[in-house]
């Protein structure tokens, strides 16, 4: 097996890492060789299997041109049926002697072995598939976006009788995944989630998530990993879903594809398309004297053949891979071959998929809203306040969500673009000092005899005389202002024991008047 990623690597890196990592490989299998020599234990003999398939030569000799006709029709269901059709007509003139559950089992395992022959025989010696492509033959492709209304990206990709619904959301970095694991604590900000759900595939049951589900999302997940923008790029939380609707051949890799195309339909700056592929293999003969390489596998191909190798990337390189096989080892021949062949497909599927968008489009309404500035490190004990309380006053003000880190970067998430402006400004008065000149929108704290304390910034007040309430003369502050309104006000100065003195904006203007 093998699995792994890369950065746009090539192809020609690519086996170049393969052939060097074989070499360790190769020292680890003679130590192991070694161990057994010096440590090793007999092994227990296997009771040899006796049984046999009573009429097997006259049962397949009926069954192979029947099966043979039912196994080369066209769609995934339509073979399956007619299989079973041949499988039933045959067992009812085998009856009794398929009444010993061992001779069923035999007769089971006989027609397995039966499509196992006739698909590689068809592939080797005629280059034809069990769905009438070439070995080097995509299926049909389509690809559509923004096909769910209220999501923030949505995709659907469809590859022959494969498809997925990519949906991609747009969080804060509050939302990012954490992590506590081998590797020490940390946290992504690219997320990808797999759904294989027992219908795809026309059965029932539960959803599930085991193994399976998890290894083809992180395969999809490392694939497009390396094309996201980071965090300073793109200061969201990018998580991609992929429900797989149908299943007959390589679920990851439409997740791949799909996942691609829903996250520039939401808005992500990606730096490149990614695309990717699954091929498989075909061998005769102890040394594969005779092999064929086939891209876009069926999942027949996957069970029957003898490689599953996952290839994704961009144009211009790989950046994820997966293979499986179920022979002894593959050639270096075999392995350029396969990646040449995957690159081609992948530039193929790649030239479709950019029919249907090939830049991020603009942002949904639906998406939070995102701005990021700059405060210097000794105001962020001002900006947070004595356990929190200018930073929640500020986001429930503003209705926003509100980061910062060490390094004095300030991140604003707001349902709107304006309230996170506004937020951004006041983020910014906390992290200057008052400026005498300035007018901001205060909030009335207290009202007294001979003024009002009003709050221009959370954690700064100063004081409106009552003599600059107004141009003429205001008998009561309570004629004018009452607490918790927000008014205009102007900072006249700043003494020097740093007391803010304020003037209301409409009186202000009465004096301009």
């Amino acid at each position: 097996m093998v699995e792994g990623g890369a950065n746009e690597a090539s192809e020609e890196v690519m086996l170049g890492a393969l052939n060097e990592a074989q070499k360790f490989i190769t020292d680890m299998c003679l130590l192991q060789e070694e161990l057994v020599k010096k440590a090793g234990k007999e092994k227990l003999p296997l009771a040899p299997l006796d049984v046999t398939l009573a009429n097997a030569a006259e049962i397949e000799a009926k069954a192979t041109p029947l099966v043979k006709e039912a196994n080369f029709r066209p769609g995934k269901q339509a073979r399956g049926e007619a299989v079973k059709a041949v499988k039933k007509q045959i067992a009812a003139e085998y009856a009794e002697q398929l009444e010993d559950e061992t001779q069923k089992k035999l007769f089971d395992a006989l027609f397995d072995d039966i499509q196992y022959k006739l698909l590689r025989k068809a592939i080797l010696d005629e280059g034809v598939r069990i769905d009438g492509r070439k070995c080097d033959e995509i299926r049909p492709i389509t690809c559509e976006v923004n096909v769910l209304p209220r999501p923030h990206g949505s995709a659907l990709f469809t590859r022959g009788e494969t498809q997925s619904l990519a949906v991609t959301t747009l969080g804060t970095l509050q939302d990012e995944q954490s992590y506590d694991d081998i590797d020490g604590e940390r946290s992504e900000h690219f997320i990808l989630h797999y759904n294989f759900p027992p219908y795809s595939v026309g059965e029932t049951g539960k959803l599930t998530t085991g193994r399976r589900e998890i290894g083809h999302g992180n395969l999809a997940r490392r694939s497009l990993a390396p094309m996201v923008p980071s965090r300073e790029e793109f200061p969201y939380t990018v998580r991609v879903v992929s429900e797989i609707l149908e299943s007959n051949g390589s679920s990851s890799q439409a997740s791949t594809c799909g996942g691609c195309l829903s996250m520039l339909a939401a808005g992500v700056p990606l730096k490149k398309m990614v695309a990717g592929i699954a091929m498989g293999l075909i061998t005769e003969g102890e040394h594969y004297e005779k092999y064929k390489i086939l891209s876009d596998i069926l999942g027949e191909e996957d069970h029957l053949g003898d490689m599953d190798f996952k290839v994704a990337g961009t144009k211009d390189g790989i950046t994820g891979f997966q293979m499986d096989i179920k022979i002894p080892g593959v050639t270096t021949e075999i392995m350029k071959k396969a990646l040449e062949q995957a690159r081609v497909g992948r530039l193929h599927i790649l030239s479709i998929m950019e029919k249907c968008i090939d830049k991020p489009a603009p942002l949904s309404p639906y998406a939070p809203k995102i701005l990021t500035t700059k405060i210097p490190i000794d105001r962020i004990g001002a900006l947070i306040g004595p356990g929190g309380k200018n930073i929640k006053a500020l986001c429930a003000q503003y209705d926003v969500t509100i980061n910062t880190d060490e390094d004095g970067t300030v991140t604003i998430y707001g349902k709107t673009g304006m309230a996170a402006e506004e937020a951004a400004k006041a983020v910014k008065g906390i992290a200057e000092d008052p400026e005498p000149g300035t007018i901001y929108q205060g909030t009335v704290k207290s009202i007294k005899d001979f003024g009002a304390f009003i709050e221009i910034l959370p954690g700064k007040e100063g004081l409106c005389h009552i003599s600059k309430l107004s141009h003429g003369r205001v008998e009561k502050v309570t004629d004018v202002l009452k607490e918790g309104q927000v008014i205009p006000v102007k900072l006249l100065e700043v003494d020097q024991r740093g007391r803010l003195q304020l003037s209301y904006i409409d009186a202000l203007d009465e004096q301009k008047k």
